[in-house]
């Protein structure tokens, strides 16, 4: 049973999801988290010699990865996908100001420590960017590789019109229909995907989560979290000595190729910007693109 301050999504939802059909892992009992139970998925060998970490974002979760996923276990490796707080098959809590950035953040490094994660690729994305890209500072030896697409590291320096856009809907309508917006960002997606998008979220109760992120981009001074983004920045400009492939979806109207441009200025040593011309905001929809390139930039394959 879930924490009385929380909701769970009733397993029912997510049964028959297109191209979907990996088996969920629970935790429940994360550090500052105990109670709520964080969904996650655990793919390919358990001993592989590279880990793949998929950070989903908003307002999508895990089924972000599933046509990623078995190109990336295919070629040998594991793949971790893990629910935010509020997503998914993860537990939502109720109240709406339980969601901040370091709520996210602390559960995310709570679940990294967890699964003990060595030898790890982050995967990158919207929210899975601004929060994953903070991972690589506090576990330098762990984090080896990124692939980033379609994100970036706020510091309270202002928004796009997009973003701006984005924002205002989001507080205007926060009854929205989570499977529709995915669609119409999506040009590939059918019906059932849309619909299996949406299925975390049965009524408005559970998007609490949904609802808040837009509002937790530190787009103005003083929010919570520039302080770690202007430090996570700093790290990749003079110490990080790994490997990062950065993609972007063409198509997306806000995380575009512009942003993209002077994300990859700030981190040492990253790949030219790999365009996938077709893609939109969630790249990972065009994984039979993504993934082999990224591959094949780490050699990988």
């Amino acid at each position: 049973m879930p924490r009385d301050d929380a909701l769970r999504t009733p397993e029912t939802r997510f049964e028959n999801l297109p191209n979907y059909d990996f088996a969920p892992n629970y935790v429940d009992d994360l550090p500052g988290y105990e109670g709520l139970r964080m969904h996650y998925l655990d793919e390919g060998p358990r001993d592989a010699e590279v880990t793949f970490l998929c950070l989903h974002g908003e307002p999508s979760w895990a089924y972000l990865y599933r046509k990623m996923i078995p190109i990336l276990t295919a070629a040998g490796h594991r793949c971790v996908a893990p629910d935010f707080f509020g997503f998914g098959r993860s537990d939502k809590p109720k109240d709406d100001a339980t969601y901040t950035y370091h709520f996210h953040r602390n559960a995310l490094k709570a679940f990294f420590e967890r699964m003990d994660l060595q030898n790890v690729c982050t995967i990158n994305q919207d929210w899975g960017g601004l929060l994953g890209l903070t991972l690589p500072m506090d576990y330098p030896d762990r984090i080896t590789r990124m692939i980033v697409a379609n994100t970036f590291l706020p510091t309270g320096q202002g928004a796009s019109e997009g973003f701006t856009a984005w924002k205002n809907f989001v507080a205007t309508n926060p009854k929205f229909d989570v499977g529709d917006l995915m669609q119409r960002s999506t040009s590939i997606m059918t019906n059932a995907e849309a619909t299996a998008y949406g299925a975390p979220f049965p009524d408005p109760s559970y998007m609490g989560g949904v609802r808040r992120f837009p509002a937790l981009v530190m787009v103005e001074p003083g929010m919570e979290g520039i302080d770690v983004s202007k430090r996570a920045i700093e790290f990749f400009q003079n110490q990080w000595a790994g490997e990062c492939f950065m993609a972007v979806g063409m198509q997306d109207p806000v995380l575009g190729k512009d942003t993209m441009a002077v994300l990859n200025k700030m981190i040492k040593g990253c790949s030219d910007l790999y365009e996938i011309a077709e893609g939109g905001h969630f790249v990972q929809e065009w994984a039979d693109e993504l993934t082999p390139a990224a591959l094949e930039y780490f050699k990988l394959s």
